[in-house]
């Protein structure tokens, strides 16, 4: 019997920014065969019925962090979650979660423990089910600090971050975790220092000591990505040829320059600000800080829409793994800030959310779009999202997830409790449903 799929009379929504189409789409072994009109189909192949329904790629995740549990203060991560084997353990959950939502592929580019890397593997390897995978190791930090200041120590590991304190140690590390099989090396180019007079985090590293990190890394092929949150730190960042950088907060004109000049890929990832902004007070966050991050979101857009419509491609990612962002709830969310905040029509959203998010799979071009000779990482969403991105977030609404050319039966997870000790009590409470705030 054939495993070929025929997914008939659907709305295509293509993910490379073409307005919809009727059409037929035919999926052979793991490409997408044909798109079309009335395509006939070989005896035994499956064939879907995907009338009144949209059929797109599906979603990619460019900034997750698949061994978080959802906690809501940074000692809570650092200081509460020193199990290896039940970090990965909860990876391998979250990545379920992740296809219910209708995400067919994701970017943790860093992970407690490093089990981003045997995740990743056991993906590819079948053992466990999830979405196409890559992955960093442990966030590369300077002795100044991270975003976590001065929560992670210099010595010895948290599970986190990896503090280098010397251009040797930036070398051997950067090395260390491409040996480890990383898909990624992340840098934390700005965090927080104990009496810093800025408002904000701040540059923590060296334009070059960046260029030290990408040096190494483009040596052997490895690509480098940096949270920063800063004029100066995206500046240099791309400068020293970083190939993607996350947030890209208070971007000035010289950086906005710079950018520009290189096209690097920028990952916005308002959905955390966006959460808090619209709904904190269902976790008790105050109204300053709720206007705080909607003014975050407001300044920021300006010179991401510029850098935009002047060809730097900006990819969605909703940095999925804290308490206002929960694995399986919010991943169609940052298409609804790009739209709302950006400007971007539901089609551009869309290709933010697919074929550019494949950038940070290493897989632009081959993954992330319906067009002929794609992998077919397709789903079939009842009703037309391209007039309304919010029925991604309901997971009843997505009939089919078909990754590599399988349509997968997923299976239902257990009513979830946490384990002893992993969770402080106090945090416990606080976690961000999209039910809470229908």
């Amino acid at each position: 019997m054939s495993n070929d799929i025929l997914i008939r009379s659907g709305r295509v929504i293509d993910g490379l920014g073409n307005e919809p189409f009727s059409a037929d789409v035919l999926i052979a072994g793991n490409q997408i065969s044909r798109i079309g009109e009335n395509l006939s189909a070989d005896e035994g192949v499956q064939v879907v019925d995907a009338t009144g329904c949209t059929v797109m790629p599906g979603l990619i995740d460019a900034h997750c962090h698949i061994s978080f549990d959802e906690p809501s203060s940074n000692d809570e991560l650092f200081f509460h979650r020193n199990r290896e084997g039940l970090a990965a353990i909860i990876a391998a959950a979250n990545v379920v979660k992740l296809l219910r939502a209708g995400v067919t592929g994701f970017l943790d580019a860093d992970s407690l423990f490093e089990v981003g890397v045997d995740l990743r593997d056991a993906i590819e390897a079948g053992i466990v089910p999830g979405p196409r995978m890559s992955t960093g190791g442990n966030a590369l930090l300077t002795a100044a600090g991270g975003t976590a200041g001065r929560l992670i120590p210099d010595a010895g590991l948290i599970g986190y971050g990896k503090v280098v304190g010397s251009r040797d140690e930036i070398v051997r590390e950067v090395r260390r975790q491409i040996k480890s099989g990383v898909d990624w090396i992340k840098v934390h180019v700005t965090g927080l220092t104990p009496r810093q007079k800025t408002v904000g985090e701040q540059q923590v590293w060296s334009l070059a000591e960046l260029q030290l990190v990408t040096d190494t890394a483009h040596e052997l092929g490895v690509p480098v990505v940096g949270h920063c949150r800063g004029a100066s730190s995206i500046r240099d960042s791309a400068l020293a040829g970083f190939d993607m950088i996350l947030h890209a907060t208070h971007m000035d004109e010289e950086a906005f320059a710079v950018v520009v000049d290189r096209k690097v890929p920028i990952v916005p990832t308002f959905t955390f600000q966006a959460n808090l902004a619209d709904y904190g007070s269902a976790i008790q966050a105050t109204p300053e800080l709720q206007e705080l991050f909607r003014k975050e979101i407001a300044d920021s857009a300006i010179m991401l829409r510029r850098a935009y419509e002047a060809g730097v491609p900006l990819l969605c990612g909703t940095e999925s793994g804290f308490s206002l962002t929960p694995y399986g709830e919010w991943h169609y969310r940052e298409l609804e800030v790009f739209v709302r905040e950006l400007g971007f029509s539901t089609v551009d959203a869309i290709k933010a959310a697919t074929s550019e998010a494949a950038r940070g799979l290493c897989l632009y071009g081959e993954t992330g779009a319906l067009a002929e000779g794609c992998l077919a990482d397709v789903i079939v969403v009842r009703g037309d999202v391209s007039q309304d991105v919010t029925l991604l977030a309901e997971p009843s609404n997505i009939e089919q997830v078909i990754l590599d050319g399988r349509s997968l039966q997923l299976p239902e997870l257990p009513p979830r409790v946490d384990p002893p000790g992993w969770r402080v009590a106090h945090y416990g409470k606080g976690i961000l449903h999209r039910g809470d705030v229908k």
